[in-house]
């Protein structure tokens, strides 16, 4: 019998674009987070004694995204942009793949811009990977499914 389930897909599949840089690897991704604030709003005529709820301004996290640190500086590069007064703002994408690394899904951020850089914690009793952190504050976010492929 046939399997017409859908499966969902390994979080541990996913790429990341920034325009103006190639070749960054992450570790981790995170803060594809979207809100619309309510709007509580009710005339004095109104029969019922209760707020209707209205959309109000939408709002999108800032994007985390976490990599082992090495001499690569292209990161702090970004953040001190930020510090000289001289960021430009990118767009760029989250995309999750598949087992075969194939496109699947694709948010796509706007007019982004380093907000905030972390270094790695330093431990001499520990074995752990050094991680170093950038924060993108982006301007929208939109979801676009399937993705197109990033190869073609």
């Amino acid at each position: 019998m046939a399997d017409d389930r859908t499966h969902p897909f390994r979080g541990y599949n996913f790429q990341v674009e920034i325009d103006g840089l190639s070749q960054i690897s992450f570790r981790e991704c995170s803060g594809l987070t979207f809100d619309a604030e309510p709007v509580e709003y009710r005339e004095g005529s109104d029969k019922h004694l209760h707020v209707r709820k209205y959309h109000g301004l939408r709002k999108f996290a800032n994007i985390q995204l976490k990599r082992g640190i090495s001499t690569d500086v292209k990161l702090y590069d970004l953040f001190y942009e930020v510090l000289n007064g001289t960021a430009k703002r990118r767009n760029g994408a989250i995309i999750l793949t598949d087992e075969l690394q194939a496109p699947q899904l694709r948010w796509t951020f706007f007019n982004a811009y380093v907000s905030k850089f972390e270094g790695p914690t330093l431990n001499a009793t520990s074995n752990d990977i050094a991680v170093e952190m950038i924060e993108l504050c982006v301007e929208r976010v939109e979801l676009v499914a399937p993705a197109p492929s990033v190869l073609a």
